[in-house]
C-alpha cells in the first residue's frame, strides 16, 4: 500500500521521531494503555501532491474556530491507540490531518482512517496559539510522568513556581535545559477547552505545563526536544523523591548558585 511518506524523507523523519519518542514514553512507564498524546505541525513538509489528497471520510468538527490553522497539516497519535503501538506501527496508529477552510473542522488525509487523539481540542488550540504568536514551535507532547504527577498530590507544590525552583535546584541541567520552568494548571476535566485555555495561559511564560493529578504538556521546535524537557524535569523529581525516601530533605542548589548558572549560560530569569 502506498504511504504518504514514500519518497518524502523529511516528512518520514518527523513521523520516525514521533515513533521513537512514543517508545521512550512507554519504556519509562509514562504511557499506560492509551495514555498520552503527540501532535506535530508538519505543514512545512507538505508538497502540492499532498495538498491534493482527498479526505478519508467526512469532515470532523473541532468544536471551536481556530483562526491560524486554515490549511495546516498535523501528524497525530490516534485516539485509543497505545504509544507502544505508535512506536512500532506509526502509520497504523497515527494519521495526517488537514484543517479545513472553515478553521473549525478537519479531515484525515493519510494513511488510514485513524481518528486523532481525544485531546485534539487542547493540542490544536495550543498549535493555534503558537502560530498566532509567531513561535517556531511545532510539537505538542502530553504524557504521564509518574514522579511529577505524584508531586502534584501535595498542595504546597501547586503554588506558583514552587516546583520550578525545587526541580531547578536538584541538578544544574534542569535549570539549563528547562530555563522557563514548569507552569501549573489546577485540575480540570480532560479533553475540554477549559483545560486547553488554562494551558495556553501558562504557555505565555512556560514551555512545560503540569496538569494537576493528570500529566504534563510540553511544547518545542520538535518532539525530541519536547520529550527531553520532560525527561530532565522527571530526573530532578526522582532525585528529590529519592532523597526523601532516604529520610532527609535534599539541600538543593542555592538561589545564588542558580542565578550564577543563569548568567553564565544567558538563561531567562
Amino acid at each position: 500500500m502506498k504511504s504518504i511518506l514514500d519518497n518524502r524523507p523529511k516528512l518520514a523523519k518527523q513521523v520516525a521521531d514521533v515513533a521513537e519518542v512514543a517508545g521512550y514514553l512507554w519504556q519509562k512507564g509514562w504511557a499506560e494503555r492509551n495514555g498520552g498524546n503527540i501532535t506535530v505541525n508538519v505543514t512545512g513538509f507538505v508538497d502540492d501532491e499532498i495538498k491534493k489528497l482527498p479526505a478519508i471520510g467526512e469532515p470532523i468538527q473541532i468544536g471551536r474556530r481556530l483562526p491560524h490553522l486554515q490549511g495546516k497539516y498535523f501528524f497525530c497519535k490516534g485516539t485509543n491507540r497505545r504509544m507502544r503501538d505508535l512506536n512500532r506501527w506509526p502509520m497504523e496508529n497515527g494519521s495526517f490531518i488537514r484543517i479545513q477552510d472553515d478553521r473549525s473542522s478537519y479531515v484525515i488525509i493519510a494513511d488510514n482512517p485513524v481518528k486523532p487523539t481525544s485531546e485534539l481540542a487542547s493540542h490544536l488550540s495550543i498549535h493555534d496559539y503558537l502560530i498566532g504568536k509567531g513561535s517556531s514551535y511545532k510539537a505538542v507532547l502530553h504524557t504521564h510522568p509518574i514522579d511529577l504527577i505524584a508531586m502534584t498530590h501535595n498542595r504546597k507544590f501547586m503554588e506558583k513556581d514552587k516546583l520550578t525552583y525545587l526541580l531547578w535546584s536538584m541538578i544544574p541541567e534542569t535549570r539549563a535545559f528547562c530555563p522557563r520552568g514548569l507552569g501549573i494548571v489546577p485540575y480540570k476535566m480532560p479533553s475540554t477547552f477549559e483545560l486547553a485555555d488554562a494551558t495556553i495561559d501558562q504557555l505565555n511564560d512556560y514551555d512545560v505545563v503540569m496538569w494537576e493529578k493528570h500529566g504534563v504538556v510540553s511544547v518545542s521546535d520538535d518532539v525530541m526536544e519536547a520529550f527531553d524537557m520532560v525527561d530532565t524535569l522527571s530526573k530532578s523529581a526522582q532525585i528529590y523523591l529519592t532523597a526523601k525516601s532516604m529520610g532527609f530533605e535534599p539541600e538543593g542548589t542555592s538561589v545564588e548558585d542558580m542565578e550564577a548558572l543563569g548568567k553564565a549560560f544567558n538563561l531567562p530569569k
